[in-house]
């Protein structure tokens, strides 16, 4: 396979005291961190693209570190999704290339992480947004941590690169009050419960 070719990351950390109702006493943070690289198979077929995954567990793994970082350690993450944007003159599958190197970085770095990872993928110009899903690390059902967060570069991607995504959050929305699961009530044997 060919060098990964890193072109540039995008770090984003938000702090969220409220959503209109009172100030959180301690605010919700989420962070996202975007990897813009060069897409080795742009602009033709490739039938066998499962090497390159491979390559991209560095990647995954460092880019899950500094959000880690940025969030104040593992012990504070309780939320996290990821996703993909695909320049113009590469394909959805390119994207794809993403959920495993991407998914189980994260699932690796906090050690107790049982829920699957949810993801998004789009092929979209420079300057394109994706909208990364975003659920509860060890039950995908706990409804207060649905969320998603924004992420995107200016000037990427070009029809010839790729946009990983990773995204945390250190908790549930501000002022969830939707019902359901409880992150308290999670028995953590099957990644959804």
């Amino acid at each position: 396979m060919p060098e990964l070719q890193l072109r540039k990351t995008v770090l984003s950390v938000e702090e969220i005291f409220h959503e209109g109702g009172p100030v959180a006493a301690t605010p919700l943070r989420r962070a996202s961190i975007l990897a813009v690289i060069a897409n080795p198979f742009a602009g033709r077929y490739e039938p066998d693209i499962q090497p390159f995954m491979e390559d991209l567990k560095p990647l995954g793994l460092a880019l899950a570190q500094r959000l880690i970082e940025a969030l104040g350690g593992a012990d504070q993450i309780e939320g996290y999704g990821k996703g993909s944007l695909v320049g113009a003159a590469g394909e959805l599958e390119h994207g794809a290339l993403w959920h495993a190197p991407g998914g189980y970085a994260m699932r690796q770095l906090l050690g107790q992480a049982n829920a699957i990872v949810p993801s998004s993928k789009k092929v979209g110009g420079v300057g394109a947004r994706l909208d990364v899903p975003i659920t509860h690390i060890n039950a995908s059902y706990v409804r207060s941590h649905f969320d998603s967060m924004e992420v995107g570069c200016t000037d990427a991607p070009r029809a010839d690169e790729l946009a990983f995504a990773l995204v945390m959050t250190t908790g549930p929305r501000v002022h969830s009050r939707s019902g359901g699961l409880e992150a308290s009530q999670i028995t953590g044997k099957d990644g959804l419960r």
